[in-house]
């Protein structure tokens, strides 16, 4: 299930980016005292009482015609479209705004849930709160957002709001199709479907929402979901872009499988990397899909020398499945689906514990554990302890020990003997000064 979505909106110069720093705990939006510096919105995960979210902070709301604080407006409004809780900002300072009165007869106007916060009231003041219960929102909430107050009642009241979670999800390998724009994608999903159900165009950009297609092959129930592409931050000219790019992450933290689809005739450019990583940090299973392989003039170097740079450029993904497809010709269309079963089964593997720690006696025999300062590490036990992505524990006798080469030792000896083909393997480390205590 995606996580749900909270917005940060009000006018300009409230204190959102603030709030928004304050609540993802770094700072990734630029705090400074000018209207309209947030140009763009920005989102980032958060987690309270161990309910996760995705957080968006937005540009100010104004009432000006201009062209950029237009923009700026639009962009705000798609996050109030594709959010599940609105946190509505307004200035204890400044007192009600005519432009906080527009902007919350707009809110009202969505019927989602709407938090009133009035920022910047380091003391609290009856009579300040109920100026702001004109707005109609109910009880505001007073907050400091620089001085850190009442942040965390603020965040109490917003997983209150959350949608109820359904019992159980829809029954099915989900598939997220992600890529850059003018990939192939929807073309990719209707030579799978062997139909016309995605518009399909040579124009960057056709695709704007993310479209869930279930369908049965060979008895197996699938969820296919086609997103719009993923354009680089400076070529993103339409506020619309914005909404596909998270869309296709939404799409991708409710799959199981990512299809990674690469444009061969313009081949891994930066942002395909950055696509790749959505997928990869989201720790889903992963198939890169290399497209328009009919474009290619090849010799018998060919295929080898575009692992080669795949490998390199993508070493994070070195898990991950290769196929060279096309998806306007049908060239080896038909393995893509038969890849995406084999995949999802290992990313839901589940190895036994003594067949785990088999290995790892004889990895450790293999290759002993690094010594530093004259300490050597211990590794006493391995369990898995999740799928989806397969996670390992591991008990060691100091974690710090443990170094990046000899985990990535271990990860390869897991493989090794127990696949995890196209599946993150994700390890937990905890100290144990023993096996026997």
């Amino acid at each position: 299930m995606a996580k749900p979505i909270v917005a940060i909106v009000g006018r300009p110069n409230v204190g959102k980016s603030t709030l928004f720093n304050r609540i993802v705990g770094e700072r990734v939006a630029i705090v400074e005292g000018i209207p309209g510096i947030t140009r763009d919105r920005l989102y980032r995960d958060a987690v309270w009482l161990e309910k996760p979210f995705l957080l968006i902070d937005t540009g100010g709301i104004t009432s000006e015609k201009d062209p950029l604080t237009a923009e700026i407006s639009n962009q705000a409004q798609i996050a109030i479209s594709e959010a599940d809780v609105i946190l509505f900002m307004v200035d204890a300072q400044d007192g009600l705004h005519p432009l906080d009165q527009e902007i919350a007869d707009r809110l009202r106007r969505t019927h989602k849930p709407v938090i009133l916060v009035v920022n910047k009231a380091d003391q609290y003041d009856p009579v300040l709160k109920s100026e702001f219960y004109t707005l109609g929102f109910g009880e505001p909430v007073l907050i400091s957002a620089e001085h850190a107050l009442n942040i965390g009642d603020l965040l109490d009241q917003v997983v209150a709001e959350f949608p109820a979670l359904p019992d159980e999800e829809e029954d099915g390998i989900r598939v997220a199709l992600i890529g850059r724009p003018n990939s192939g994608k929807s073309s990719l999903l209707n030579a799978l479907l062997g139909e016309e159900r995605v518009i399909v165009s040579p124009i960057p950009g056709t695709t704007r929402d993310a479209i869930d297609t279930p369908f049965l092959f060979a008895g197996q129930k699938y969820i296919l979901v086609d997103t719009a592409g993923i354009r680089r931050k400076a070529r993103v000219e339409e506020a619309v872009e914005y909404y596909s790019v998270l869309r296709a992450i939404r799409a991708v933290e409710r799959a199981d499988v990512a299809l990674v689809v690469l444009d061969a005739s313009e081949f891994l450019t930066e942002q395909d990397k950055k696509v790749a990583g959505i997928a990869h940090e989201a720790g889903k299973a992963v198939i890169l899909v290399v497209n328009k392989w009919d474009l290619v003039p090849k010799d018998q170097h060919t295929t080898k020398s575009y692992l080669e740079r795949i490998r390199q450029d993508l070493s994070f993904l070195n898990y991950a499945p290769v196929l060279f497809i096309s998806a306007k010709t049908g060239q080896r269309v038909a393995k893509v689906l038969p890849q995406v079963f084999s995949v999802a089964n290992e990313y839901a593997k589940r190895v036994p514990t003594r067949a785990l720690n088999e290995v790892l006696r004889e990895a450790i025999m293999m290759h002993q554990p690094p010594t530093h300062k004259g300490k050597q590490l211990k590794v006493y036990y391995a369990t898995q302890i999740k799928v989806k992505p397969p996670t390992i524990q591991l008990w060691v006798n100091d974690p710090t020990l443990l170094h990046f080469s000899f985990r990535r030792y271990l990860e390869n000896r897991f493989r090794e003997h127990f696949g995890f083909v196209g599946s993150p393997l994700h390890f937990l480390v905890r100290k144990r000064s023993s096996i026997n205590e």
